[in-house]
C-alpha cells in the first residue's frame, strides 16, 4: 500500500473511532439530559466535544467554551441529532461489512436461511455458489462504502460542531478586549520592573563609579602642584574607573536593546547567541535579517534598506528584541535547568508574522509558574500582541513557540 492509501486507510479508521464516539455520546447525552442542561455540565460537555473535533481536524486545541446556555443546548440538541444519523450510516456500512467477511466463510454452520451481514441487510446463503459472489459482492460494497463515506462523514460533523460551538463577533471581541487588557497590564507590571531594574543597575553601578571618579579629578585638582606623584595615580584610578563605567553603562544597553541587532541583524545576532551556548545548538533562520533579507541591513525595513514599516518583509526593531531575548532566555532555561545536551532554534516568517521556535531534548517538566525566565518571556511577548505555546511533557522534550506580529 502506497503512501496515500496508508493515510486514507488511517483517516477512515480515526473518523470511525471518532463517529461511533460521537453514537456512544449522544446516547449518553439523551439519558443524562437533566444533568446537561445544568450550564456549567452543558459547557464542559461542549468544551470536550470541541476538542475532539479540533483533534480530528487536526486543528489547535480550543480553549473552554463559554458562549451562552442557549447556544451550548442548541449544539448540544444538534449534536445528540447528528450523532446519532451519522452513527447509524456507520453502524449500517461498517456493521455490514464485518458481519458480512464473517458469516460468508462460515455459511455452512449457521442455521438455514442465514443471509449475509445483518442489520436487516444481506442476500440469503444457500450454497457456496451464492456465498462466494453475491457474499464477496456484498462484503466488498459494504467495505468501499465504510471506506468512502466515513471520512467525510467524521470531517463533516467535527465542522458542525467547531461551527456551533465556535464565539460568535461579539464573543471575540469581548475575549479580544479581555486579553488585551490583560497583557497591556502585564506589559506595564513588565515594563515597570524593567524601568526599576535599569534605575538600580545605573544607581548602584555606574553612577557610583562616576560619582567615585569625580571625587578623584576633584583631590587631584587640589593636588596638583603639591603632589604630582598621588596626582599621577588617581588619574590613572579615574581613568580605570571610566572604563569599568562605560563597560557597565553598555551592559545595561544591551539589555534594553542588544547592539548587535543593530550591528548584525537578527540572524547574526542569533549566530552569536547559537556559538556562546554552553550546548550544542542548530540555528535555521532561513535568511530572516540577513543582509539584503527581511529587516537585515540593505534589506527592506532594516538599516540602509528602502522599505517602509508597511511592507511585507519588515521586522520591527522591537519585535526583533524580542525575539532574541526569548532564544537567548530559552537556551540560558536549557543550559541550567533541562539537563539537555542539543538545542535546535527555528526561526522563520509567515506574511505578517514571525515565529521562534526553540526545542531542546532534555527531561522536560518546565514550569513557567517555578521561575522567572518562561514568564520573563511570555510578558514580553504579550506585550507585543504576541503568542506564547509552552510544550514540555516529563521526559522531553521542551519547545517553547513565539509568534510575533511584523505589521504596522
Amino acid at each position: 500500500m502506497n503512501h496515500h492509501g496508508a493515510g486514507r486507510l488511517s483517516e477512515m479508521w480515526r473518523g470511525l473511532g471518532y463517529l461511533l464516539g460521537s453514537l456512544f455520546t449522544a446516547v449518553v447525552a439523551v439519558l443524562a439530559l437533566p444533568v446537561l442542561v445544568v450550564p456549567v455540565a452543558a459547557r464542559t460537555w461542549a468544551t470536550w466535544h470541541r476538542r475532539r473535533a479540533d483533534r480530528l481536524l487536526g486543528a489547535p486545541r480550543s480553549g473552554p467554551v463559554r458562549g451562552g446556555a442557549w447556544r451550548v443546548l442548541g449544539w448540544l440538541c444538534a449534536c445528540v441529532v447528528t450523532s446519532l444519523a451519522f452513527g447509524v450510516v456507520v453502524v449500517l456500512c461498517a456493521g455490514n461489512a464485518l458481519t458480512t467477511a464473517v458469516t460468508v466463510p462460515l455459511w455452512w454452520a449457521l442455521p438455514a436461511g442465514t443471509r449475509a451481514g445483518g442489520f436487516g441487510a444481506g442476500v440469503p446463503l444457500t450454497g457456496w455458489g451464492t456465498a462466494l459472489t453475491l457474499g464477496t459482492a456484498q462484503a466488498v460494497a459494504f467495505t468501499a462504502l465504510t471506506y468512502g463515506l466515513v471520512p467525510p462523514l467524521a470531517r463533516l460533523h467535527a465542522r458542525i460542531c467547531v461551527a456551533l460551538l465556535s464565539p460568535s463577533a461579539a464573543e471575540t471581541l469581548a475575549r479580544r478586549v479581555e486579553t488585551l487588557t490583560e497583557t497591556r497590564a502585564g506589559a506595564m507590571d513588565a515594563h515597570g520592573a524593567e524601568l526599576r531594574r535599569i534605575e538600580r543597575d545605573l544607581h548602584d553601578g555606574t553612577q557610583a563609579r562616576l560619582v567615585a571618579i569625580a571625587m578623584r579629578l576633584g583631590v587631584a585638582r587640589d593636588l596638583l602642584s603639591e603632589d604630582p606623584q598621588l596626582v599621577a595615580r588617581l588619574l590613572a584610578e579615574a581613568h580605570e574607573s571610566t572604563e569599568e563605567a562605560m563597560t557597565e553603562l553598555r551592559a545595561v544597553i544591551r539589555t534594553i536593546y542588544p547592539p548587535i541587532l543593530a550591528d548584525r541583524g537578527l540572524a547574526g545576532a542569533l549566530t552569536a547567541l547559537a556559538a556562546r551556548s554552553a550546548i550544542d545548538t542548530t540555528l535555521d533562520v532561513g535568511g530572516i535579517g540577513e543582509p539584503g533579507g527581511p529587516g537585515g541591513p540593505g534589506g527592506p525595513g532594516g538599516p540602509g534598506g528602502s522599505g517602509d514599516s508597511g511592507d511585507a518583509g519588515v521586522i520591527p526593531a522591537a519585535v526583533e528584541a524580542v525575539a532574541y531575548f526569548t532564544v537567548a532566555e530559552a537556551l540560558t532555561n536549557a543550559a541550567k535547568h533541562s539537563r539537555a545536551t542539543r538545542t535546535a532554534v527555528r526561526v522563520a516568517q509567515h506574511g505578517d508574522r514571525l515565529s521562534v521556535e526553540v526545542t531542546d531534548d532534555g527531561v522536560g517538566g518546565a514550569d513557567e509558574t517555578l521561575g522567572t525566565g518562561i514568564a520573563g518571556i511570555r510578558h514580553r511577548v504579550l506585550a507585543l500582541d504576541g503568542t506564547v505555546r509552552l510544550h514540555s511533557p516529563g521526559g522531553g522534550p521542551t519547545t517553547i513557540t513565539v509568534s510575533l506580529p511584523c505589521g504596522s
